[in-house]
């Protein structure tokens, strides 16, 4: 338990992580699915930004001429999630742009529902 304790925010990344895939395979509607995977997409940022931070350290910004390399943290899991959440709320935004597209043409949001549509129409 001691070392669930030490890790609780990257117990809680996985948490999100698993939440998220489970509402990206189990729920037909479209709109639930994006949802989903911005979820999961979150537990991600939050395990890379977990395991980029070293307690006790700063950012590393040179003061005073400290350079010993021992007091500063890595910038390169923060750079990674700033990137990870750019691309995420582009990708969104093409997922949602294509999820009104899909409704106007089959009027549903349900991927069952669209399915069987496409296959009366023999695509």
């Amino acid at each position: 338990m001691g070392n669930l304790a030490a890790n609780y925010g990257e117990a809680i990344a996985m948490i999100l992580f698993v939440i998220g895939f489970a509402n990206l395979l189990l729920h037909p509607n479209l709109i639930k699915k994006i949802i989903g995977f911005n979820i999961m997409d979150s537990g991600m940022y939050l395990f890379l930004a977990e395991k980029g931070y070293i307690n006790g350290r700063v950012a590393p910004i040179v003061v005073d001429g400290v350079t010993d390399v021992n007091k500063y943290i890595n910038p390169i899991p923060s750079g990674l999630v700033l990137t990870g959440i750019v691309v995420s709320v582009s990708v969104t935004a093409l997922m949602l742009s294509l999820t009104v597209r899909l409704y106007k043409r089959y009027h549903s949001l349900n991927l069952d529902e669209i399915s069987k549509q496409l296959k009366k129409e023999g695509l």
